[in-house]
């Protein structure tokens, strides 16, 4: 029989036979997959299945109906549960993960002859995935999907797209620059960004499985933080390293070989005539080494990544190709004492020709590499020549078969110089991590050191407690000098007092007499009154075996401090005197002091000030502008070495900054802003918070929340700087600028660029090489975005400038 309901408690307090709870175990597997058991039918099971929760099968129970099993209950709770986790609201990432995955499934649907083929027309012309698209564009503003839209009319973009009469120039908008000098930035529209969108997630299907390793930038698993993350733990003893440095604008040669490389997995001419139109139309926005990708700014077109990554993959296959021609043509390579007998490079070796043999390099090389999108590492461990000879071959690969510049000057660096080395916005060096007993040797130096100076400030501090106390004596004895029948006749004091002036008052007196003395013992030269108390007057009165000993301790003190750490080691039991040389990856500090000071948050000097343009706004939102900086430094930079020093930025700059543009703005005392906003100011996180933050989304968030495919124009950096520029009044009335937003702007703001060069390219959590054309250009924005956007939640990728009427 099967186990009742009732018989549960039993279980739990482990009285009940075994066998019989294997008995129904074996019900519950034959009735949860359709298998009748023991004579009962699964009509007695799909008899209760309508029942959506196990309260209303108890109620049945007892109506009369029988009883309910064990594995009947287990099967409602699982429906239960399944249930409540459809109820549970997801991100808004899990939701764009979910409609690229819809996407998805229509692309793989047209693979077949080893190729994709039609995609234009079958999948990107669909009024299923433009509307998913859409909603992409959506999500990474932050509006809700939920809400109706009727501002595009996807059946007609389908006719549109199908018919290939879609209006590439009619959809697009340009942006130019004020004064002599034009610079003219061309933008999409909403519905060009929207099959941009689409064009932009079926490429991502077709050729994210074939990217290679050392590909990190916009991709899913990886990032910013995985390519630091390889070079200071993957590389190991790298003898030189350099960047390279790519600068070239997408023209018609980039182009065409772009789509040849397409060509190999895609046949769609109509997908490449709508590249060809949107790059005749410039807005492909598509430029190597101008911009750091992946900031958010509106030049970085949406296509940017995709496009880059695919064009660039077949120079990370040369990369492999290079790679394994200066490893495996050497047959001698010896890393930390283990040689190196691969049979990939044995067969490697035997099929490359007999010249690049003889070319190759008779010492053993090791190459490593990572690129995030258009910005190239690479170290090498060998000899100087191997590290020439590999960058002259990957400048003339860039150069001849892809068309790109390249500086062909960069320098190549000894990982072990005194010299860093820039990459990813951070700086990268090798250092010397020392062993436990070296730490040990230098951990008690310092308690020597400590103990001494301790020594000697209670050794000064009593000296010059002597030499006060005879201070006081001789004025005391100078002044009863004058009273006659107080003087001691044989006193030193009473037979010089013939020498004092007439009219001469005594403290007068008493200082003529200290420098006459300080002449003869020459201390005309010493640094403080303490210093000739101590020196000339305490020591010389202090017992000479007492005096000596105390020097010869801090002469043996100073010596051990001053010995070199092999002598030190000699002491220690068992100690090792092995080293070993880390990566560290160093945020740049010295760069965000300068965009404090471009940003108007401090002074030449280094002290914080307000700032003017926030003052007008609301004072959450200036907290807030505050907030998304020291967010996007947690973000940027919790990972490296340095990282404690931005919490003296963070207190020192930023927080004194917030304080005194409120106090500018309401005009009182900064500590009264202090008091008064106590709470809200807590909204900006502290180092330590904002630390636990990062390790609270890395650990309960899912993986694709922090995907840097997916969060493409949701940067960590790219804060802009906007001022309130007016209130919209009820005449003139203005919707949101951001796309798919419908609420109203209650006010408008005006964009300040404040970065306009395009190196070196820091990532400092403020805007980088924003397209001039932007400059003082006004946006209108509801609050709830306007919030977004200065904490990181969107970026100006979401903003639609052409709003503006």
């Amino acid at each position: 029989m099967p186990i009742e309901i009732s018989e549960l408690p039993r279980i739990c307090k482990g009285s009940f036979p075994r066998s019989k709870i294997l008995q129904s175990m074996k019900l519950v597997r034959t009735e949860l997959f359709g298998i009748s058991y023991m004579g009962r039918p699964l009509e007695r099971f799909k008899g209760c299945s309508d029942y959506s929760t196990l309260a209303e099968v108890n109620d049945n129970i007892d109506k009369g109906t029988g009883k309910m099993t064990l594995a009947k209950n287990l099967a409602f709770v699982v429906a239960e549960s399944s249930k409540f986790d459809e109820r549970r609201q997801k991100s808004r990432m899990e939701l764009k993960r979910s409609l690229e995955l819809r996407i998805k499934k229509r692309v793989k649907e047209q693979y077949f002859n080893g190729k994709f083929h039609d995609l234009m027309t079958k999948v990107i012309a669909n009024r299923e995935t433009l509307q998913d698209a859409y909603n992409c564009i959506r999500l990474n503003a932050n509006v809700d999907i939920a809400l109706d839209d009727d501002n595009i009319s996807f059946e007609c973009m389908e006719k549109e797209l199908s018919g290939g009469c879609f209006d590439i120039g009619g959809n697009t908008f340009s942006i130019a620059t004020k004064g002599a000098r034009k610079e003219i930035l061309f933008l999409p529209k909403l519905k060009l960004k929207v099959v941009q969108e689409a064009i932009r997630i079926v490429l991502e299907v077709v050729y994210r499985p074939y990217f290679s390793k050392i590909s990190h930038g916009c991709r899913s698993g990886r990032g910013h933080h995985t390519a630091l993350k390889y070079i200071s733990k993957e590389i190991s003893n790298p003898d030189w390293w350099f960047t390279l440095i790519i600068s070239k604008k997408l023209d018609a040669c980039i182009l065409d070989k772009l789509i040849f490389i397409m060509e190999e997995k895609l046949q769609d001419p109509c997908l490449f005539d709508m590249i060809k139109g949107m790059f005749d139309a410039q807005v492909l926005n598509m430029e190597f080494g101008g911009y750091l990708k992946g900031h958010g700014l509106p030049q970085e077109g949406v296509l940017s990544p995709i496009l880059m990554n695919i064009y660039l993959d077949v120079f990370d296959h040369e990369l492999y190709r290079l790679s394994m021609k200066y490893e495996a043509l050497n047959t001698d390579v010896n890393f930390g004492g283990e040689q190196l007998h691969s049979k990939l490079r044995s067969w490697f070796r035997r099929q490359l020709k007999g010249n690049d043999i003889e070319n190759s390099s008779k010492e053993g090389s090791r190459i490593h590499s990572c690129r995030f999108m258009d910005e190239l590492f690479f170290a090498v461990s060998g000899s100087k020549d191997v590290a020439l000879g590999f960058k002259s071959e990957i400048v003339n690969y860039l150069h001849n078969c892809l068309h790109l510049d390249v500086n062909s000057e960069a320098e190549i660096l000894p990982s072990a110089g005194p010299r860093a080395i820039c990459f990813l916005g951070t700086l990268i060096r090798r250092t010397v991590k020392e062993s436990p007993a070296i730490r040990a040797a230098h951990k008690l130096k310092e308690k020597v050191k400590l103990f001494a100076l301790q020594k000697q400030e209670a050794w000064d501090v009593g000296t010059v407690t002597i030499g006060k106390k005879w201070l006081a004596h001789g004025l005391r004895k100078v002044k009863e000098s004058e009273i006659k029948h107080l003087a001691d006749s044989s006193s030193l004091l009473n037979q010089i007092s013939c020498y004092r002036k007439a009219g001469m008052e005594t403290d007068h007196w008493y200082k003529f007499l200290l420098k006459a003395w300080m002449k003869d013992m020459k201390a005309k030269a010493a640094e403080s009154e303490e210093f000739v108390l101590s020196k000339y007057v305490a020591e010389p009165a202090v017992p000479q075996e007492l005096r000596e000993s105390f020097h010869e301790f801090q002469k043996r003190a100073e010596e051990y401090v001053k010995s070199e750490t092999a002598l030190t080691l000699a002491l220690l039991p068992n100690s090792s005197s092995s080293s070993e040389n880390i990566t560290e990856i160093i945020a740049p500090v010295n760069a965000i002091n300068k965009r404090l000071l471009r940003y108007g948050l401090s002074t030449s000097q280094g002290h914080s000030r307000a700032i003017p343009e926030l003052i007008l706004q609301d004072d959450i939102q200036i907290i807030d502008w505050f907030s998304g900086i020291v967010r996007r430094w947690v973000r940027l930079f919790f990972d490296c070495q340095n990282f404690a020093e931005l919490e003296l930025i963070i207190r020192n700059q930023v927080m004194k900054s917030c304080i005194r543009t409120l106090a500018a703005k309401y005009r009182v005392h900064e500590n009264a802003i202090e008091k008064r906003f106590d709470l809200e100011l807590s909204r900006i996180p502290s180092t330590q918070e904002g630390e636990q933050v990062v390790e609270n989304e890395k650990s309960h968030s899912p993986a694709f929340d922090n995907d840097e495919a997916l969060m493409y124009g949701i940067s960590c950096s790219g804060l802009c700087l906007l001022s309130l520029a007016r209130m919209v009044s009820q005449s003139r009335r203005c919707s949101c600028f951001v796309m798919g937003c419908s609420a109203a702007a209650p006010s408008v703001y005006t964009i300040h660029v404040m970065e306009r060069q395009k190196f070196p390219g820091w990532k400092t959590g403020f805007s980088t090489c924003i397209h001039p054309s932007l400059n003082k250009r006004r946006i209108g924005l509801c609050k709830q975005h306007l919030k977004d956007l200065y904490v990181g939640h969107i970026s100006l990728q979401s903003i639609d400038f052409s709003s503006w009427k």
